[in-house]
């Protein structure tokens, strides 16, 4: 299990860290900490989804705060080193640093896990305090209270990183869940030895029996609290930057910069700032590839496993969210630790917890292509959504038609939407328009950047397809409602729309493929045709 006392580790972690490439300094947490650490005996809960920098900014506290190791020459490069505290703060504090999801191969109960950590604590308490009796008996707590009480009133930081690790674990049963919040309680509730308690995890603090256990703790997740919010996740002016180091380090950039806050961005935290999924972006740029690096990262199949809770009432939101509309929802703080989620506002609320959908203003919606791509995926695979599984698998049809000019299956497919999505059926507003493109065309996102009012020519399109591989079909949508396609396509025409795949004047054009104009028409009053499609060629293939 390692050493938790004034451990090294977190020292030669984070060093690692702050020598990569694309690091973001973020040291400036530390001084949220300084009136903490003064006032002592103070908890500090801090969730996020997975990959958003929590295992990095516990491992940067440790390093700085524990007197095991001289961080001067990381820190002193940072931030943090131009505050006047500095100095008085650095590498002054025992620390106790424990990862909860550092799990011997061998454990297998929770009484093994839980076991080993209390047992590599008082080891370790023992080894630095060699002159005090440890019992049998003796718990880490009561350990810590006699080197309390003997050392000269000696405090220790803790700082508990994947607090909710084992909550994950199959051989945790809902006894044992009680059993870890109650050693929590029993290390760190009114103890004179602590002088602060940073925690990290994705859950928040699960309130069994009558919530008292863990109720010294001050919780900030990302929906609802704004204090550290810009600590977790790269905002805008980060990213820049090291995009800026992307295109002086590496040989052939492929990634632009907009592609990346379509990937990545999207993220709304409560106090106002749209972030970006760190490991995301430092991957990409890393492999100099955009991909989905952050949902293979873990166990996030368990979007359907959210979904299927309530699929009769989350279906039509599905159809909404994934033509990237956003949905009402009030979030429900501790829906996540539910055993079981009912409700739409449960789900919803868990999905957010787990970084599957954001939240703002009252609505969730999902954040990025990252994100839609994995939605996009699942609904692809899951029979039991019904009939949106049966769109979604159809929508692969609805490209070839409309790159073949089959305007009759694509009249159909835009029929058969209209008449199974009650979403779908009114085109009462932009949202609704929309919504029936978004998925009549879902397959096409595995090809295509789909933009909605891109600004073009001398107006704004409906949707502009532009493909992956340059040499693709280009794709224009104009979607009229009791208008003609005609009179679509003449609009595309008319405000020269086709001009945002053009090249400058006197240079060669960025996309070779051909370049389609869709006129894609709903007549309101007409029973007999209710929609009427025409595809149009405004230019050829470039060879």
């Amino acid at each position: 299990m390692g050493r938790y006392l004034n451990s090294s580790t977190p020292y030669a972690l984070y060093q690692g860290e702050a020598n990569q490439p694309y690091f973001v300094d973020k040291s400036l947490l530390l001084t949220e900490l300084f009136p903490v650490l003064d006032a002592g005996n103070q908890h500090i809960c801090i969730t996020r989804p997975r990959r958003f920098g929590k295992t990095i900014m516990a491992n940067m506290i440790a390093a700085f705060l524990s007197k095991k190791v001289d961080s001067d020459s990381i820190f002193g490069k940072l931030k943090i080193a131009d505050n006047s505290k500095y100095k008085e703060y650095r590498n002054k504090y025992n620390v106790i640093s424990i990862d909860f999801s550092k799990i011997s191969r061998s454990c297998d109960s929770y009484a093994d896990y839980i076991g080993k950590i209390e047992t590599t604590l008082i080891r370790d308490l023992k080894k630095e305090h060699p002159q005090i009796e440890v019992y049998e008996d003796d718990s880490a707590a009561d350990v810590l209270e006699t080197i309390f009480e003997e050392c000269n009133q000696e405090r220790f930081v803790f700082v508990l990183d994947e607090w909710d690790f084992i909550f994950h674990k199959d051989f945790i049963n809902e006894e044992n869940k009680k059993q870890y919040i109650q050693f929590l309680s029993n290390l760190l509730k009114d103890r004179p030895y602590v002088q602060m308690t940073y925690m990290t995890g994705i859950l928040p603090i699960a309130k069994y029996s009558d919530g008292s256990e863990l109720n010294m703790f001050d919780e900030y997740d990302m929906a609802c609290k704004e204090k550290y919010s810009e600590y977790f996740g790269f905002l805008d002016e980060e990213v820049d930057q090291l995009y800026d180091i992307y295109k002086k380090i590496t040989k052939n950039p492929k990634i632009l910069r907009s592609e990346l806050k379509e990937w990545y961005d999207g993220y709304r935290a409560a106090a106002g700032d749209y972030l970006y999924n760190p490991r995301s972006v430092v991957c990409a740029l890393r492999d100099n590839q955009l991909a989905n690096y952050w949902t293979s990262s873990g166990t996030y199949d368990s979007i359907f496993n959210y979904i299927k809770g309530n699929i009769a009432d989350v279906r039509n939101d599905l159809v909404l969210m994934v033509a990237g509309e956003h949905v009402p929802a009030k979030m429900q703080q501790y829906a996540a630790t539910a055993n079981a989620l009912h409700t739409k506002d449960q789900i919803y609320s868990a999905m957010v917890v787990y970084g599957l959908l954001t939240y703002e203003n009252g609505k969730v919606f999902i954040p990025n292509k990252e994100l839609m791509d994995k939605f996009a995926e699942v609904i692809q695979r899951e029979p039991s959504l019904g009939n949106v599984y049966k769109l979604a698998k159809e929508s692969g049809r609805m490209l070839a038609a409309t790159k073949a000019g089959d305007t009759k299956t694509m009249a159909e497919l835009l029929e058969y939407a209209h008449n199974t999505h009650s979403p779908l059926t009114l085109y009462n507003n932009e949202a609704e328009r929309a919504s029936i493109i978004r998925w009549v065309y879902l397959k096409a996102l595995d090809f295509y950047r789909i933009e909605r009012e891109d600004k073009a020519g001398i107006g704004y399109v409906d949707f502009i397809f532009y493909p992956f591989q340059k040499n693709d079909d280009a794709i224009i949508i104009e979607l009229k409602v009791n208008h003609s396609a005609d009179e679509a396509i003449q609009q595309i025409k008319d405000r020269q729309y086709a001009l945002r795949f053009e090249g400058k004047f006197g240079e060669k054009a960025e996309y070779t493929g051909r370049i389609l104009a869709v006129g894609i028409a709903y007549h309101k009053d007409d029973i007999k045709k209710l929609h009427e499609c025409k595809v149009e060629v405004l230019r050829e293939k470039i060879v």
